[in-house]
């Protein structure tokens, strides 16, 4: 049995660590920035980055509407932070003129979990799994309307803000979701040695 080949996009985001961690998983994964390396793969990762310099890159490279493009013919793909912003169909708080790849029936807010000093770490329960998954937020979107056709795998849990006693606006929020063969996370599961959603993207790939 042939290893799938995974692509990650490569113009801009957190490249190397979805590389070690789909390679680990006995892929083989390529960076991809021209149109031609497409057309090879099996399944595509969006990292997390910054949204609206990856699709500045994208358009400057002339790539976007290739990723469109396969992504619209059925291209299983895995979107993480910024790359569920890359996948969303709608974007609420998008910079002017915003663009995405699109395909996946969701409207996600940019930055919703605040900036870079509001980061934070969640156990968040999967529907998927039997034990939650470490989840790493960094200015983190989150999805607030699915489609019909949407899968929601992960809400962050509800927890009481220690000061007020009060529920955390953070709690109950979409943070995972699968359409088909996509796959998109608010968070960063490339950080840590938990490979389990990386594995659940090339079950998609395999189906």
């Amino acid at each position: 049995m042939t290893s799938p080949t995974i692509g990650v996009f490569a113009l801009q985001g957190d490249v190397r660590e979805h590389v070690q961690a789909l390679q680990a998983l006995g892929a083989d994964v390529v960076a991809v920035r021209r149109e031609e390396e497409l057309d090879r793969l099996d399944g595509l990762v969006i990292p997390g980055g910054e949204s609206t310099t990856m699709i500045k890159l994208a358009d400057v490279f002339g790539v976007a509407d290739a990723f469109r493009r396969r992504i619209a013919e059925g291209l299983p793909t895995f979107g993480t932070c910024a790359g569920m912003i890359m996948l969303a169909d709608r974007i609420v708080d998008g910079a002017d003129g915003q663009t995405t790849f699109g395909g996946l029936d969701v409207t996600v807010r940019r930055n919703a979990f605040g900036r870079q000093v509001d980061s934070f770490e969640a156990q968040v329960p999967f529907t998927t799994f039997p034990d939650p998954v470490h989840a790493v937020f960094i200015r983190a979107p989150w999805v607030e309307q699915v489609g019909p056709d949407v899968e929601v795998l992960a809400r962050v849990p509800v927890v009481l803000d220690a000061a007020t006693g009060d529920d955390d606006e953070r709690a109950d929020r979409i943070v995972a979701v699968r359409q088909g063969a996509l796959l998109a996370t608010s968070f960063h599961p490339e950080v840590g040695d938990d490979l389990r959603l990386h594995r659940l993207f090339l079950d998609l790939v395999d189906m």
